[in-house]
């Protein structure tokens, strides 16, 4: 019989099929002992955990498997939440899943990270199984209510938050009064020993981690946690262990590592094989649809500042001042992270301690070109990044039934020898972007010399931008769901100009 310490969860979504072939040893060697931390809850609201009279469901008797119940959402179908990454975490009992886990969670401090325990999916014991309890086999699948843990991540995969079923370890039955509130978050964490079981958990994950360790370590830490944390003489855990948790593991654990796409060595203490998982679930997780199909479209990686500000000039209850202040900050980011894709050449530098430092040297055939007029709330990032720079001018005039007309331009006259720095806040039908680019490109401009700088992206702009001209770069900061039947940008922000400029009013 295992007795589990009961530990925070919190969610699970995505797909992925079996690659039996595709196996990772991560092979790397840093003997440094490494402690889990507490519980991370970035995912959890400061309620989370609920109980009896306030829980919006009730539980069903602890026999029957039950369901999880999912609290509405008002407003979550206008924007359908990005799908999560989903991590399944499986391993031998003491094989380090909750350090790994733990150190994952840490380093992805700036996304919402939620953990799932296969432990809060244990059925509740029939009266006839807890008169035997000492026979009953708590590492056989069987154990668990695979089907409940299937409709929780169906559920979560949708973006609906789920209430996760509590087991009680000491009365080997769920608490009928409360729950786990589980809400939608950007990566989904499932561990447990035999989460690699079933082919229908297998299939929502999009990365598998087998944390492998020494059967002697792995026995060695669950002596010392079952004597020292709960209170188990040395027999009665090593009778366990030879009855019940080795043959668990020959017979389902060990078999379900062929299906882990990463096998980590030694647990927590592998940093190299964490960090390298971690940088590819940042990869990941920064990487929008379309900048898999177009290569030239780039979105600055989201932060919980960046959607902040997001929130912010997005509410149409915010104050001009504030406004502006928010999407300032907002235009200055992007603005720097476009000049990042400009070339340099490399300098070398005496610094004061008469040391010397090899850097790089700005670019310095360099203008901006607004798009009238909101393209112009954007010029003062510019002139802030960029000193004495020059600045065109292009006004597109809207004529009715989405057509545009160029109706002035205003560029400097060696445009043709420059880069580029185009400015529009908002890339919604790629019309006047379209215009305003073959403008410049009738002026000599070489495509792959201009960079389209704006705030929010629709797909269908993207598209079309992206198609017409793929040498350019887009940089944006956020791309929405897409265009109303009015060809305004959904979500979006409104008319960015009359916000910006104060003339919403009028």
């Amino acid at each position: 019989m295992r007795e589990r310490e009961m530990k925070e969860e919190t969610t699970a979504s995505p797909q992925t099929n079996d690659n039996n072939n595709n196996n990772i040893a991560m092979e790397y060697e840093i003997v440094n002992t490494v402690t889990s931390s507490g519980p991370h809850l970035s995912g959890l609201s400061s309620d989370g955990l609920i109980l009896g009279p306030t829980a919006t469901t009730t539980s069903p008797p602890s026999s029957d498997r039950g369901s999880c119940s999912s609290p509405g959402s008002p407003g979550d179908h206008i924007n359908p939440p990005k799908q999560p990454f989903v991590i399944g975490v499986s391993g031998g009992t003491a094989s380090g899943k909750t350090t790994v886990c733990d150190m994952m969670i840490q380093q992805l401090h700036d996304h919402r990270v939620v953990l799932v325990n296969q432990d809060s999916f244990y059925r509740g014991l029939t009266d006839e199984e807890l008169k035997h309890v000492h026979e009953y086999n708590f590492d056989h699948p069987d154990a668990f209510d695979t089907e409940q843990l299937l409709e929780c991540i169906g559920k979560l995969k949708s973006g609906q938050s789920v209430q996760v079923p509590i087991y009680d370890f000491k009365n080997h039955q769920r608490f009928s009064d409360r729950f786990r509130q589980v809400n939608a978050s950007d990566v989904i964490i499932l561990e447990g020993i035999l989460v690699f079981h079933d082919q229908r958990v297998r299939n929502l994950m999009n990365m598998k981690i087998f944390v492998d360790a020494d059967a002697d370590v792995r026995l060695a830490r669950r002596i010392k946690r079952d004597t020292v944390d709960r209170g188990r003489d040395v027999h009665s855990v090593l009778e366990q262990y030879s009855k019940f948790v080795k043959p668990a593991f020959d017979g389902f654990i060990l078999p379900s590592k062929k299906y882990a796409d990463v096998i980590i060595p030694r647990g927590g203490d592998n940093h190299v094989a964490i960090d390298l998982i971690v940088q590819h679930i940042r990869t990941k997780l920064g990487q929008h649809n379309l900048c898999k199909i177009y290569p030239n479209l780039n979105v600055i990686q989201s932060t919980f500042q960046i959607r902040g500000m997001h929130t912010l000039i997005r509410d149409k209850e915010i104050t001009k001042h504030d406004f502006v202040f928010y999407s300032d900050r907002l235009i200055r980011l992007v603005v720097e992270h476009g000049l990042g894709y400009l070339p340099f050449t490399e300098k070398q530098v005496i610094t004061p301690t008469g040391s010397v430092y090899t850097g790089v040297d700005f670019c310095k055939k360099l203008c901006g070109v607004s798009v009238i007029r909101s393209g112009e709330s954007m010029e003062n990032a510019l002139r802030a990044c960029c000193k004495g720079i020059k600045i065109g001018k292009i006004l597109i005039h809207r004529t009715g039934d989405n057509k545009k007309q160029l109706i002035y331009e205003k560029l400097p006259k060696d445009i043709s020898e420059r880069h580029v720095l185009l400015m529009d806040p908002v890339l919604a039908t790629g019309n006047s972007a379209s215009q305003a680019i073959e403008l410049l490109t009738r002026k000599g401009v070489p495509e792959s010399r201009i960079i389209f700088l704006n705030l929010i992206s629709a797909p269908e702009g993207i598209h079309r931008v992206c198609k017409q001209f793929p040498f350019l770069k887009i940089v944006t900061s956020e791309i929405d769901a897409g265009l109303n039947d009015q060809f305004r940008v959904i979500p979006g922000m409104g008319e960015f100009g009359d916000r910006y400029f104060g003339t919403d009013d009028f």
